[in-house]
């Protein structure tokens, strides 16, 4: 690669880590105090290593396929319908405006927030329960997207090389959710709007597909969090910024935290989970079951740049494909 060279490239990192120094918390991240990569690597002249992370993400193939999975509806035919792309999209935004309030690293929290869903499989929440009940079933393994978008980064983009991300985003990709917290406040931020962003846009969608009313929705949470889905983005950001500033972590108030979960427990039972969807749930569960099952039987036509046995390298392929082309699929 061309060497770059010029006043602003030699003063860059410095100019960084002054800036840094003088806005960022105690508790930040410092760009330039990444843990590192798993393979050394030269810097960037002009990008801090997160932002390369970054740059990184949204090049990828898994990225691009965002676009045509499930965030709710199956292969989603709506012009304003949201799909896994534009969640993550919602989620690096809203994550960004916490950071800088809390004044942490903008480029850290974005590039975890971008990366955190590159392993979901298609059909969203479905999608991944089938996957993991038949990996579970034949093989006694499981499926959870945060350990497959870790596998991603790591081991798939690239033709396999991987995109060699810092410790710091990997952590927060891993961690998002699940067991375990992120090593971060960055990736804590994530964690929590990850959910902030889903649960108000999922509503937003549901109202639109006609699955569900305004008038429907539970009246005591709408009263603490808001009518409207930017209302409740509003007061979910303000009150975990203000509750994290004072405990020096990310958390959030009992009441508004309280009245989150328990409309993202409504949308399990009555979107996620329920009737409405049931024929698009069994639609989903069956495309993933045979493909998996015909893969397994036919590992030949499993592309073999992969590394892993037969069940893992299954897991890969169906795991990345997007909705319109699972449903295609012979």
């Amino acid at each position: 690669m061309p060497e770059l060279t010029g006043s602003v490239a030699e003063a860059f990192a410095e100019s960084v880590r002054e800036r840094e120094d003088a806005w960022l918390a105690e508790t930040a991240v410092r760009s330039y105090e990444t843990a590192g990569r798993a393979l050394l690597e030269e810097e960037s002249p002009l990008r801090t290593p997160f932002q390369r992370d970054r740059d990184r993400i949204v090049h990828s193939k898994a990225f691009r396929r965002l676009k045509h999975k499930t965030q709710v509806f199956i292969d989603p035919r709506g012009d304003h319908l949201r799909t896994r792309l534009t969640h993550t999209l919602e989620t690096a935004g809203i994550s960004r405006t916490v950071a800088r309030a809390l004044r942490l690293n903008e480029d850290l929290t974005e590039a975890i927030a971008l990366g955190h869903d590159l392993g979901h499989a298609p059909f969203g929440h479905t999608g991944e329960g089938a996957l993991d009940g038949i990996v579970a079933e034949r093989f006694g393994r499981r499926f959870r997207h945060n350990e497959q978008s870790l596998r991603v980064v790591d081991l798939l983009e690239r033709e396999g090389r991987g995109l060699n991300l810092t410790s710091e985003v990997r952590d927060g990709i891993l961690h998002h959710t699940g067991d375990g917290e992120p090593a971060t406040l960055e990736g804590k931020i994530v964690r929590v709007v990850d959910r902030v962003a889903y649960i108000n846009h999922d509503i937003d969608d549901a109202v639109r597909a006609g699955i569900l009313r305004h008038a429907e929705l539970p009246r005591q949470e709408l009263e603490v969090l808001g009518e409207r889905g930017s209302e409740r983005i509003d007061t979910l950001v303000g009150d975990l910024v203000e509750h994290s500033a004072v405990a020096s972590d990310i958390v959030q108030g009992e009441e508004v935290g309280r009245a989150m979960l328990n409309l993202r427990a409504f949308m399990f039972e009555r979107v996620y989970l329920g009737a409405v969807t049931f024929e698009q749930r069994e639609t989903a569960v069956s495309t993933v079951r045979r493909i998996f099952d015909h893969l397994v039987e036919n590992p030949a036509e499993l592309p073999d740049d992969r590394p892993g046995d037969v069940p893992q390298r299954a897991t890969d392929y169906v795991a990345g494909m997007t909705d319109r082309f699972a449903l295609a699929w012979r």
